[in-house]
């Protein structure tokens, strides 16, 4: 809706604004370490509106919120959006670090995904992120029906050639009241994605990318800081339509509806964190990571074990958890159905007596 990009603009300012008041009202210091702009394509309006939405965060904090010097400011891009204005503006406006979805580069998929990038263009589109940016992640989609094996090793080779300092990769999901689903799309053999997964993996590894999380790999010294914030369960803002934010214990989401939120009606539904769901969503996040949770920092934030709260001891014993040197961590060849095994941590899954999920 091009008549609602400038509106859009200004309401986000102004729920920024907002919360900087509730924030200068509380007399709480707070520390900005990451900023991420996404998903979806921001890059597709105006430069001139990211730099408004980085200013207003930078001057409306009035000593309150500070920035970290070692900030990383995200911004997600689509290779067709990427020009050279568009990055020197951002890199001017404190941008650091580029995400870019490529999802894939093979002619037979893009139409399915509406994307038209051909291999050229994006090593062009590459070399230009480059001259501005040391720090930019790619996005890698699997998974695509009637996908071979052999096509996704292809699209992962063109992926790291590129040499990103980071790379992301998502299996297909079809959801409801998505056009694929709509459409009737099948998903592939869940057998045969599970093989693709772990040949990624294994081929991405061999190429110097560690695999920090389920669907993350990076150089060394380049995890993605933003999406640490999120698995080590700690708190953040969420500013903008249909974002989710964990500040003072709440969790909330914002309005989904445009015209409601440019209105100023920003939150949609908000849910206080018992000491229970929170420990349960620190062990739900953390053991997406590969070094999986510290016993040491859950007792220090709960003061309690994970023993104490819940019955890991079987989960062990079937080999679904392993334990390291006080990590707690989900065993390479379980990551794929590693959903499986996170179930067993929602509603209270206990000493005292275990609940079926």
């Amino acid at each position: 809706k091009e008549d609602c990009i400038e509106k859009y603009i200004d309401g986000l300012k102004k729920e920024i604004k907002c919360e900087v008041k509730k924030i200068l009202k509380s007399n709480i210091e707070y520390k900005v370490t990451t900023i991420y702009i996404g998903g979806g394509t921001p890059s597709y309006i105006d430069s001139k509106y990211i730099i408004e939405i980085l200013n207003e965060i930078k001057n409306n904090s009035e000593g309150v919120i500070s920035l970290s010097d070692s900030i990383e400011t995200t911004i997600e891009v689509n290779p067709g959006t990427v020009s050279r204005e568009k990055l020197e503006d951002y890199k001017k406006a404190g941008i650091n670090r580029i995400s870019i979805g490529i999802e894939t580069v093979n002619k037979k998929y893009m139409p399915f995904l509406n994307r038209y990038n051909n291999k050229e263009d994006i090593i062009n589109k590459i070399i230009l992120v480059k001259k501005y940016f040391d720090n930019f992640n790619l996005d890698l989609m699997y998974a695509f029906p009637k996908q071979k094996i052999k096509e996704v090793l292809e699209d992962i080779d063109f992926v790291s050639s590129l040499n990103p300092t980071h790379i992301s990769i998502y299996s297909l999901i079809i959801e409801e009241h998505t056009k694929i689903y709509v459409d009737k799309v099948k998903p592939i053999d869940e057998e045969l994605e599970s093989k693709m997964y772990y040949k990624i993996v294994d081929y991405l590894e061999k190429k110097g990318y560690s695999q920090y999380e389920i669907s993350n790999f990076s150089k060394k010294g380049y995890q993605s800081k933003h999406n640490l914030v999120y698995w080590n369960n700690e708190h953040y803002y969420g500013f903008g339509l249909s974002a989710s934010g964990y500040i003072d214990n709440i969790r909330y989401t914002n309005n989904r509806n445009i015209e409601k939120y440019i209105s100023g009606s920003y939150i949609y539904e908000k849910e206080e964190m018992t000491k229970q769901i929170d420990m349960e969503n620190e062990l739900i996040f953390g053991l997406r990571k590969r070094e999986g949770v510290d016993k040491r920092v859950f007792l220090s934030k709960y003061s309690s074990t994970i023993e104490d709260n819940f019955d890991i001891i079987e989960l062990k014993k079937n080999g679904l958890l392993e334990e390291d040197n006080n990590m707690i961590k989900i065993p390479l060849d379980k990551l794929y159905v590693s959903n499986s095994i996170l179930v067993n941590f929602i509603g209270g899954s206990t000493n005292e007596g275990r609940r079926e999920n």
